[in-house]
């Protein structure tokens, strides 16, 4: 998981759980309930902050990623694979042409 421009408490209670491997960088091994708390404590948390949560998941691609607040970078599905679109010239475009990823379909 990363975050950007979150509270400092919200920093110190991830890492109660997760490893700090390099600042707003966590790294750790936690079961899916835990997981998907701690993204709900962090999405609720975040203010004005940015964070992307990588993890795990039986799919073609073999993990999930979720990104919450303001984003140059946005998911997008393509063919059953999610992808991160930067917000250039052509994004509009990609955004019209495809849906954005629906978090349900990959728990």
């Amino acid at each position: 998981m990363t975050l950007e421009k979150v509270p400092n408490s919200l920093r110190g209670e991830l890492s109660r759980w997760l490893i700090e491997v390099q600042t707003g960088v966590y790294v750790g091994s936690v079961s899916a309930a835990v997981r998907d708390l701690l993204w709900d404590k962090v999405v609720q948390h975040a203010r004005s902050g940015r964070c992307t949560q990588m993890y795990r998941t039986n799919n073609e691609q073999g993990f999930a990623i979720r990104m919450h607040g303001d984003q140059v970078r946005t998911l997008v599905k393509i063919e059953g694979y999610q992808l991160v679109a930067v917000r250039d010239a052509r994004h509009a475009e990609l955004l019209r042409d495809n849906q954005p990823p629906d978090e349900l379909e990959t728990l």
